[in-house]
């Protein structure tokens, strides 16, 4: 008769499920697998450890932790590619909410239609539709910050891209990343904000603003020595404008959460 602590030898795999299930349940199953090999180990269960072994490698066991396995799912930023579309999406859209037939509208909205020259239901344009004084307001403030405030486009993009990165908005990055490319934004400096790289060897104006965008989505503060730095590059008003730029694409963010708006082309989607 065997002289190990689960007795006879048609006891041992009972024995063994049943400690290893408590382990699971108290340790997690990180800990639970660490224990098991441990355990086969000291009992020279070299046979039993082998067919573990075989069992990992062809998948049909994962022997991580709940943490690891965390680390290891999809990246935040690519949700939309990997997950399984919800049944309240509208396929015309790519969103919850269905198309705005521009023949169901009155004269004005027509009008506020076709200004904002929607092709399809996707994006903020179609969303902000259905709130007629809404679309012409944002549309209004939004063409004065990206076209008319006096800050260069490939910096207007800039402030975009961090702010669609900081607020992790799929939809935006995807859209204005190619246009950050088209208005001469370095493609090193696209990936300091895709990549979430350290800023401080951009150029002065650069910095200041993917650090204004980080410091007030990520903190919900700019510190003074930013805050005077962008004061020195761009005045009063144009801090305000580069604030107010940030604010509304953080607005827009929101709106594309509220909406679950799935993008059109998940290949541009950035990494974590």
């Amino acid at each position: 008769m065997s002289t190990d602590i689960v007795g006879p030898g048609y006891l041992f795999y009972p024995v063994m499920l049943m400690m290893f299930a408590f382990a699971v349940v108290v340790e997690g199953p990180g800990e639970a697998w660490v224990r098991l090999v441990i355990w086969l180990v000291a009992r020279r269960r070299l046979a039993d450890l082998l067919v573990l072994g075989i069992l990992i490698a062809a998948g049909h066991a994962t022997p991580t932790s709940g943490q690891a396995g965390s680390e290891s799912a999809a990246p935040p930023a690519q949700a939309s590619s990997g997950r399984v579309r919800p049944a309240d999406l509208h396929p015309e859209t790519g969103n919850r909410f269905p198309p705005i037939r521009r023949d169901a509208l009155n004269e004005a909205e027509k009008k506020l239609y076709d200004t904002r020259g929607v092709t399809d239901g996707f994006g903020p344009a179609a969303l902000r539709l259905y709130s007629p004084p809404v679309a012409e307001s944002m549309t209004a403030v939004n063409d004065y910050l990206r076209r008319k405030s006096g800050l260069e486009p490939r910096l207007v993009e800039l402030a975009i891209l961090v702010t669609a990165r900081e607020m992790d908005a799929e939809y935006v990055w995807t859209s204005h990343e190619p246009a950050a490319r088209k208005a001469g934004l370095e493609q090193p400096i696209i990936d300091t904000v895709k990549f979430r790289r350290d800023a401080s060897a951009l150029g002065e104006k650069e910095r200041v603003i993917v650090q204004l965008g980080r410091d007030a989505i990520r903190k919900h503060k700019v510190d003074s020595e930013t805050f005077a730095s962008a004061v020195k590059l761009f005045g009063h008003q144009g801090v305000v404008n580069i604030a107010s730029l940030i604010g509304d694409y953080a607005a827009t963010a929101i709106l594309l959460n509220v909406a679950d708006q799935h993008v059109r082309d998940v290949s541009l989607l950035p990494v974590p």
